[in-house]
């Protein structure tokens, strides 16, 4: 059973932020390349107000470190 529930993408990318990704880049209004040192480069391709699922965080977790303690 996954621990992780939905949650807003404005919330996920304010969660990145704070355990040390940065936007490298941006272009437009959904598509953001973010980098950490250690890390590759993440794309989160989503608009602020969009609902992340369940499968698609776990996905963004595996790739970023992210915990649901996180969010």
């Amino acid at each position: 059973m996954s621990q992780w529930g939905s949650s807003k993408a404005r919330r996920v990318l304010a969660a990145l932020l704070h355990i040390g990704w940065t936007i490298k880049r941006q272009r437009g209004t959904s598509h953001r390349i973010l980098a950490r040192d250690g890390w590759p480069d993440v794309v989160f391709a989503f608009h602020d107000s969009e609902e992340i699922g369940p499968k698609m965080l776990a996905r963004i977790a595996k790739h970023t470190g992210l915990g649901p303690e996180d969010l």
